[in-house]
């Protein structure tokens, strides 16, 4: 059981257990997970979803099949109430993003999902669809849990490696010419079916029905240099130049001679060879969300004696959906990253960081056990001045 996590957490994975789970089935194959949540109903009402599609802040699409001006038509948020108004009565599909950011009983839902590292997780994307909707036969690049939330989906299965080609051309969306199911099974209330990357997939509605798409952030080696590069450029200026004092003469002053070549690889892999300014790189670019500037390390007035007070008579904090939260161990050091930002504390804190990134309800007494000393009180201060850590009230 991980460190930070209730005793009794349980986890969706039916009679396995989380290491049978990860060792047989994580990225290598699809697992179907009967009553994985006996009784799960999902807290958005399809009412509720297309309010929120409606919103500026929110990222959804409606993806319509048949009836719209262009088969397998899509249409970016936010959405209009005459959009709901001139939708057919089936085939259609609206797909709402970070529900989890919103909706604190959504954001719960991740406390199941903890034998997975917290900074693999990306969202909680909800979808409805009326009978026979669906957004056709496609791959992900991602994982992805998806928990039936309300009435019936039947999704086919088919683990053929596919290429571009096998796409149809012209749509909006990238689906599967010519599927063929290997196996089809249909999901309840309380059902999860986990997919890895690259396993085609096709859902069909058999009557209307939600579904809640846990998925997992799976960053690629052009976002990782890019951004790594983007992080040593505001950080570090221009750097060193290019230099070549035992430059000789070359027979030609077109090649770019091995000599040369060799120095710039020197430069390139000087940049890559330092672990701990990776390591720190990543703990940045990992938690930061999208879209959001730091802002936790500028001065606020805080006073973290009223703090401590208000936190011991409310006996816990929630934590605010959306905030990404890891860490990483360093000698005698811990460096806690929230939201692109780095923060250092003694290594005597890492029992209240472990509590603190591995729980979404952060109980008093539970911190107050773990040894939470004054200034690690204060950091909390701080979370809780801007809306990252809450109370009820």
């Amino acid at each position: 059981m991980l460190k930070g996590r209730d005793k009794q957490q349980q986890f969706p994975l039916g009679e396995l257990s989380p290491e049978q789970f990860l060792a047989e089935y994580w990225q290598k194959q699809p697992c179907l997970i009967r009553q994985a949540i006996p009784g799960y109903h999902c807290p958005v009402s399809p009412e509720e979803l297309a309010g929120l599609a409606c919103e500026d802040t929110v990222s959804s699409r409606l993806v319509i099949e048949k009836g719209g001006s262009s088969p397998w038509q899509v249409k970016h948020g936010p959405l209009q109430e005459q959009d709901f108004q001139q939708l057919p009565e089936t085939h259609w599909t609206l797909l709402v993003q970070n529900v989890d950011q919103i909706h604190p009983e959504v954001h719960r839902l991740l406390d199941y999902f903890c034998f997975i590292p917290n900074w693999r997780i990306d969202d909680v994307m909800i979808s409805y669809a009326p009978e026979s909707g669906s957004v056709g036969p496609h791959l992900d690049s991602y994982d992805v849990f998806l928990l039936q939330g309300m009435g019936r989906r039947e999704w086919h299965i088919n683990r053929l490696d596919y290429s571009t080609t096998d796409f149809i051309e012209g749509l909006d969306l990238r689906i599967i010419e010519n599927f063929q199911a290997e196996e089809t099974w249909e999901l309840v209330p309380g059902d999860i079916l986990y997919l890895p990357p690259g396993v085609a997939h096709y859902g069909i509605a058999k009557e209307p029905c939600l579904t809640l798409s846990v998925g997992f952030l799976a960053p690629s080696e052009t976002e990782l240099l890019g951004s790594f590069a983007d992080d040593q450029i505001i950080g570090r200026g221009e750097g060193r130049r290019y230099m070549d004092a035992d430059l000789p003469l070359q027979s030609h002053c077109g090649e770019i001679t091995p000599e040369s070549l060799e120095r710039i690889r020197t430069m390139m892999r000087a940049q890559l060879s330092d672990d701990r300014q990776l390591d720190h790189w990543f703990g940045r670019y990992i938690s930061r969300r999208q879209g959001e500037e730091g802002h936790l390390s500028e001065d606020a007035n805080i006073d973290s004696a009223v703090f401590a007070r208000h936190f011991a008579e409310s006996s816990y904090l929630n934590r605010s959906g959306g905030i990404r939260l890891a860490y990483i161990i360093e000698d005698d050091d811990v460096f806690l990253f929230i939201d692109g930002e780095e923060f250092r504390f003694k290594r005597r804190s890492l029992p209240a960081i472990q509590l603190l990134t591995g729980n979404r309800r952060l109980e008093y007494n539970t911190l107050q056990a773990a040894g939470c000393d004054q200034p690690f009180m204060q950091f909390l201060a701080r979370l809780y001045h801007y809306g990252i850590l809450y109370t009820e009230d």
